[in-house]
């Protein structure tokens, strides 16, 4: 998320009530998650293990819980809980902002666009021409929506991540200020969730297809001209390259890469990256033919087993 205005990390500091490491007017332009950081942005780190990652990414302001040497050309501001103070810098520069209307009056809907009786469109949203949004489906603030994309009922575009720290008396969340985009010519079935990035945005490219009762996680891209089918489950952060099929019921765990034109089979269960112009069933997944080849020769065991007693 980039600021409505450049600030300076003095002015960061005051507003978070922190210390600091740098020049007062260190220019400050935003905030982002580190997979999405960029020069001038804040990222906030609260774990060791992720200490030098935060340190030597994009971000050029470090939102850290511990003192330690400031990279040449960056700035650091001490917190003892980044966390806490992220979502404080959310709160601040992206508050939530109450709806009085089924329509916002700072939505745009394009020429020949339907928005069927009983949806909601939030503040800032943007939908283009030739659109059509059948009734009960929500869609959250700021989110952007192409040309000729079709959204049935009962979707949700824009709910907050899932994203929680545990803490002693119970799990805080970490708000979300992301979009979702949907680029031209994708269609979206029924009771569809999409959920906003936390500061980046979620986005389904060009021309892809969703079919009915499917999650996709914060931050996540599906590439061009995909296909996914009933019931599968992607978490954030994930990268699904263009022209992926994946069947019903696949359960994708976050971060991983499925790569370009991979074709997934139903009730597959992804927890690390697959290779494009592959076949993956099962869980974990593994290229079908030798899942398949393996599940043939199980099979067999009963007979090799028959034959060895035979013997003695």
């Amino acid at each position: 998320m980039k600021f409505p205005n450049p600030h300076t990390l003095k002015q960061i500091a005051q507003l978070i009530e922190c210390d600091f490491v740098g020049n007062d007017n260190f220019p400050v332009l935003g905030m982002n998650e580190i997979h999405v950081v960029e020069i001038g942005d804040i990222v906030f780190v609260d774990h060791p293990k992720y200490y030098d990652k935060a340190l030597n990414s994009a971000a050029t302001i470090i939102l850290i819980n511990k003192e330690v040497v400031c990279p040449e050309g960056k700035a650091l501001l001490i917190s003892n809980d980044p966390f806490r103070d992220f979502n404080k810098l959310t709160d601040y520069f992206k508050p939530f902002n109450i709806a009085t209307s089924s329509i916002s009056d700072s939505a745009i809907i394009g020429a020949n666009s339907v928005v069927q009786p009983n949806s909601f469109i939030g503040h800032n949203v943007v939908i283009g021409e030739n659109c059509i949004i059948h009734s009960n489906v929500s869609i959250y603030d700021d989110a952007i929506i192409g040309n000729n994309v079709t959204i049935h009922s009962g979707t949700v575009l824009g709910a907050n991540a899932f994203y929680y720290k545990k803490r002693p008396e119970g799990f805080d969340r970490l708000k979300s200020c992301g979009r979702v985009v949907i680029e031209d010519y994708v269609d979206i079935g029924a009771n569809c969730t999409i959920d906003r990035g936390v500061t980046g945005d979620t986005t389904i490219k060009e021309g892809s297809k969703l079919d009915n009762q499917i999650q996709i996680g914060h931050d996540t891209v599906i590439g061009k001209k995909c296909l996914i089918a009933s019931q599968v489950g992607i978490a954030g952060c994930v990268v699904v390259e263009d022209e992926v099929t994946i069947w019903g019921q696949v359960g994708c765990t976050s971060g991983v890469t499925i790569g370009k034109k991979a074709v997934v089979h139903a009730q597959t269960g992804i927890s690390k990256s697959l290779e494009g112009n592959k076949t993956y069933w099962g869980t974990p997944a593994q290229e079908a033919r030798a899942e398949m080849k393996e599940m043939a020769n199980i099979k067999q065991i009963p007979e090799i087993l028959q034959f060895i007693k035979s013997k003695k």
